[in-house]
């Protein structure tokens, strides 16, 4: 590629767009822009578009507040249209890639991102992916894409995958200060990203290739849903040999070397965890392999909420009433503490599958003021005063840290614990069961 490119983007003397104005989008957006760059944000939602021109954001790790002067002072703007992209340097994609109803790899909105930016994309244009893939989906399918503008790559136009890294909510760890994976199709295609990330993120790990980025990405997040699949059993084990798993966790967890603790929940939750192993387990069926720790895993997971349901049933048997007819309160439906994700929250499928046993379900998430699920919308419910009362059964399944799980145990009949909420915050009662 010519040096003159790549000592452009060295000295941050270049204009990027970002694809996808979400989690991953938006926060890498504003790095660009607080770092000097001319920044502009494409999404297909207008909603969206029109919050961010206002410098209103809808994101929690991005408060209004950052957000805000970037706009008003012209660095970072939003758009539904790709064209602009023919006056950028640089392009971003963080569109999501769900699975689909079998579990397949749902790629769809890379390929559509594809096809918007060939006919716009010019000479000397860095391409990053950041949409999590499998092994050889840069290489075998987004680099043929981008080859149609007539464009070579590693010559006219760089490509490169760099993972995000993204954890919702998490103080310490964000965009800036998070080790970022760059992998490109030539030495080259890797220069020009880690030059262009150099601005914005204090620390870049450059692998050899696009796939080895890939994987490196569906490792990390394999690695936890397998531990998380594991320590979900070890719950299940606990319960039938009547021991306190999180008593066992923390007493393993004093081991300096050789452990790393997970601790078991109602199930998997957000974006990454819950889908990302089975893009490499779907690969590696193309190659008539089975990735058996990850399908074990999955099985797992994906059955805990309904373990979780089966706890109710019997705490409530245990005090001579049924899951049909009571009244249950689930606290917290995001995914995780302290943000207002709902995506895959196991949260959710408890609800539904208490309902189905005919329970009359509520939630409680100061996070999540109301949500669409089932065809209807669901309202979060007060659990001020004697609020609580009412419910035969409160099921802890998100553990927001501004909860007073004190007071909440105190004023409620039942509490099933699946997250050591009230361990942590040592409160004993008999009415408490914890998973």
């Amino acid at each position: 590629m010519k040096q003159e490119f790549l000592d452009k983007l060295a000295r941050g003397e270049f204009r990027a767009a970002v694809v996808g104005m979400g989690y991953v989008g938006l926060p890498l957006a504003v790095e660009f822009a607080e770092a000097g760059i001319e920044v502009i944000g494409i999404d297909i939602s207008e909603e969206k578009i029109e919050r961010l021109n206002a410098g209103v954001s809808y994101i929690p790790d991005i408060p209004t507040e950052r957000l805000a002067p970037l706009v008003a002072r012209g660095a970072l703007k939003a758009t539904t249209d790709y064209s602009v992209i023919a006056a950028q340097d640089v392009v971003c994609i963080c569109v999501p890639t769900p699975l689909n109803k079998t579990k397949d790899p749902d790629v769809s909105m890379i390929l559509s991102v594809g096809e918007a930016i060939v006919p716009v994309l010019s000479e000397d244009t860095l391409v990053v992916l950041e949409s999590t893939t499998y092994p050889g989906f840069t290489r075998e399918i987004f680099v043929p894409q981008l080859e149609a503008t007539g464009l070579e790559v590693g010559v006219q136009l760089a490509v490169a995958f760099s993972p995000e890294r993204v954890d919702p909510g998490n103080p310490v760890y964000q965009t800036h200060n998070t080790p970022k994976i760059v992998g490109g199709m030539t030495p080259d295609c890797t220069q020009a990203a880690m030059n262009a990330y150099g601005r914005i993120i204090q620390s870049l790990v450059p692998v050899t290739s696009t796939d080895c980025a890939e994987m490196v990405k569906l490792l990390e997040n394999t690695f936890r849903a397998v531990n998380i699949g594991l320590v979900n059993e070890v719950a299940i084990m606990c319960n039938k040999l009547d021991l306190d798993t999180w008593e066992v966790i923390a007493a393993a967890a004093t081991k300096p070397f050789g452990f790393m603790p997970f601790y078991p929940g109602p199930g998997l939750g957000g974006h990454c965890i819950p889908v990302d192993p089975h893009y490499l387990s779907w690969k590696l069926k193309t190659l008539k392999y089975n990735a058996r720790f990850i399908e074990l895993a999955g099985e797992i997971n994906s059955s805990m909420p309904e373990y979780v349901t089966a706890m109710v049933a019997d705490a409530l048997n245990e005090r001579r009433k049924c899951v049909n007819g009571s009244r249950v309160l689930v606290l917290g439906v995001a995914y995780k503490r302290d943000i207002d994700d709902c995506r895959e929250s196991p949260s959710l499928d408890i609800i539904e599958l208490l309902a189905a046993k005919g329970a009359e379900v509520e939630y409680h998430d100061p996070y999540v003021p109301s949500l669409h699920m089932g065809g209807e919308t669901w309202t979060s419910q007060p659990i001020d005063g004697d609020k609580l009362a009412v419910y035969d059964c409160v099921v802890i399944s998100t553990d927001h840290s501004n909860f007073n799980y004190a007071d909440l145990v105190e004023r409620s009949s039942l509490v099933i614990d699946t997250r050591n909420a009230t361990g942590k915050a040592k409160v004993v009662a008999d009415h408490v069961v914890r998973l």
